[in-house]
């Protein structure tokens, strides 16, 4: 790896400043949208029950106008609609996958675009949702690491991504229907661009609504954040979400981890396996994901299996075997199917479950590791990829 390559995000943010006019009600937390309320003329005694009334409409009914929420007198409503608005990310191109695998491509403030990605299964649906605009790691066999990093999305823009998706799937309960206890979109990980963790507050305020028991009503064992091992923040999210943890491990040593993922430079792979053996206690979930994407010849021999799962003793897990996704100019392959299947034999026989993923909606490049919005793709040749993963000639 190149000694300039960014490893952490080691940059000062600074918070984004928001346009003037209307304020977006999408995102703020129930606590904040209640000092808006307050601020813009709603008075103190009521705050609390409008912040309640409004919630509901928004996350647990999906309505965007403020003329449609009939428990508010009509003079309140139109003091509303001058000051706040309901805003979510605008799809700007929607790509169905032979396999039902959907890829929405949204535009947020800016006119900066993410990818978010509906993957249909029997008796669930997962959302893969984004938390950046690029990505600062860096990872070598991902395209979407080859993208510089942008910017953090808000609280708002992450949520919105699920508020979009359930608009797409037309899931927003009827007023006055049955309840219908099943779920298009039943599950929610954060895998999508970027590191959840470097845009921690604004992942937390939006898990949080994505949780909340009066709106879209997701239990926290249903959401899945993934990271790639900022060790500080792994304590937090155990603490402050308390939702599944899932951690793009892939390699056994410190020196391929190193090429693979760079952070391992900041956070090796033992001080990673400290925070991690806490986790399951703090947050009450019952194991760790890791995630092992399959590199033909790099990470995929019988010994990284055993030293694998001698790594991992003592944790609660289960490792999810990712057939590497190929993407134009990577500098890696995919594991034949023999070698995976060898390598999940081995850590299945002690004792840990090993499923090997079925790539989803490679048609429409919205695999793992493939989500990348054109707009932004910083053009590279292969050789530029290779020589950024240190694997030049």
């Amino acid at each position: 790896m190149s000694g300039s390559a960014p490893i952490t995000q080691d940059v000062m943010t600074l918070p984004r400043k928001l346009p003037d006019g209307p304020i977006n009600l999408v995102g703020l937390t129930r606590d904040a949208m209640r000092d808006a309320l307050i601020a813009h003329g709603t008075p103190e005694k009521q705050a609390k029950m409008r912040v309640g009334q409004i919630w509901q409409w928004i996350y647990q009914w999906g309505v965007r106008d403020f003329d449609a929420m009939t428990n508010l007198a009509k003079g309140y409503r139109a003091q509303l609609a001058e000051k706040f608005v309901i805003e979510v990310p605008e799809v700007v191109t929607r790509a169905v996958s032979e396999d039902g695998t959907r890829k929405y491509l949204v535009r947020i403030a800016g006119g900066h675009e993410v990818e978010v990605v509906y993957i249909p299964e029997e008796g669930r649906g997962t959302l893969c949702v984004s938390s950046q605009v690029g990505c600062t790691l860096t990872c070598s066999f991902c395209h979407t690491g080859t993208q510089k990093l942008v910017r953090n999305l808000t609280a708002g823009e992450i949520i919105g991504q699920v508020m979009v998706a359930r608009d797409d799937l037309g899931e927003w309960p009827e007023i006055g229907a049955p309840k219908d206890e099943t779920r298009l979109l039943s599950n929610i990980v954060l895998m999508g661009m970027g590191e959840p963790l470097y845009n921690f507050e604004n992942v937390r305020d939006a898990m949080k609504i994505a949780m909340d028991p009066e709106g879209i009503q997701l239990s926290r064992r249903r959401i899945t954040l993934s990271t790639s091992g900022v060790v500080p923040e792994i304590h937090r999210t155990a603490a402050e979400i308390g939702c599944q943890l899932a951690v793009s491990f892939h390699a056994t040593t410190d020196e391929v981890r190193n090429k693979l993922v760079p952070i391992n430079k900041r956070w090796n792979i033992e001080a990673l396996l400290e925070a991690l053996k806490a986790y399951p206690k703090v947050s009450n979930s019952e194991r760790i994901t890791f995630e092992y994407v399959m590199l033909k010849d790099v990470n995929d021999s019988d010994e990284d299996a055993h030293r694998l799962v001698k790594l991992i003793e003592g944790i609660p897990a289960k490792i999810n075997l990712i057939p590497f996704n190929e993407w134009p100019g990577s500098p890696y392959e995919r594991s034949s199917n023999n070698r995976i299947r060898a390598f999940a034999n081995i850590i299945y026989q002690a004792g840990y479950a090993s499923p090997i993923r079925t790539p989803r909606g490679e048609d429409i490049m919205a695999a793992c590791g493939q989500l990348k919005s054109a707009t932004e793709r910083a053009r590279k040749s292969r050789k530029q990829i290779e020589a950024d993963a240190g694997l030049g000639g």
